[in-house]
Parts: structure tokens; C-alpha cells; sequence
């Protein structure tokens, strides 16, 4: 296996940023549109449920930022575009497919799929970069 170096402040920083476009894009973005899709309402959740959602949520962020961070690295990408290339081929290989896979078997509406693959493609991207260009 190749020798890895893995920047763990970007790595933090790079969570760090998912975290805050995740509150933006499920917020002031696009939260009315999300709960539509979802059914639910602002009253229907609870503060220890956003509690523990944002804790995992973290933990999260920061696998896949520590992840992306071995790809970026195994890519030899040193700069914010190869970065945002790194982000952009995993969520085409993975993310697309697997959940649309699951938008067929759970019979969820395809505007909810697009704005959570796009979530992801933006997320990834931006993390992309940022570790690139910080290696």
C-alpha cells in the first residue's frame, strides 16, 4: 500500500465546511424545500433528536473527509481543481448510483433526490478542493 500523508487540521476544516454547507443547504437554502419533500414540519422535530443527528452527522463528515483525504492524496492533487475533480468521481461512482437506487426502492420524489445528490456533489467538491490545495 502507498505511503499516505494525510493533513489532519484539513481534515477537521474540511468536516468543518460540510457541516456548515449542510446547515445552509438544508436551512435557509432549500429547508422549506426539503421538508416538503419529506413531509415533516419544524414542529415535528425535537432538540435531542437534533442533538444526536448533529453529533453522528459530525462523526460522519469527518470519515468522509479523512477519506476523501487518501483519494486526493493517492491522485497526487495538489491544486484546488484536481481537489474538486477528486470530490466530483467518487459521488459520480458511489454516491449517484447507490442513492438512486434507493430513491427506486423507497419511492421518494426525484426533487428530493436531486437536491440530496446535489448536496453531496457540492460537499464533495468543496472538500475536494480544500484538501488539494492544502496538501
Amino acid at each position: 500500500m502507498p505511503q499516505v500523508d494525510v493533513n489532519y487540521l484539513a481534515v477537521i476544516v474540511a468536516a468543518v465546511l460540510q457541516m456548515v454547507l449542510g446547515f445552509l443547504w438544508y436551512g435557509p437554502l432549500f429547508g422549506k424545500m426539503w421538508m416538503g419533500f419529506m413531509k415533516i414540519t419544524p414542529s415535528k422535530v425535537s432538540q435531542q433528536v437534533m442533538v444526536r443527528t448533529y453529533v453522528w452527522t459530525a462523526v460522519m463528515s469527518l470519515i468522509t473527509a479523512y477519506v476523501l483525504s487518501l483519494l486526493v492524496d493517492y491522485m497526487g492533487a495538489k491544486t484546488a481543481g484536481a481537489g474538486l475533480a477528486a470530490g466530483f468521481w467518487p459521488w459520480l461512482g458511489f454516491v449517484v448510483p447507490v442513492t438512486a437506487a434507493s430513491l427506486l426502492y423507497e419511492n421518494r420524489p426525484f426533487g428530493l433526490w436531486v437536491l440530496n445528490a446535489s448536496y453531496q456533489l457540492v460537499s464533495l467538491a468543496l472538500m475536494g478542493a480544500l484538501l488539494a490545495a492544502w496538501a
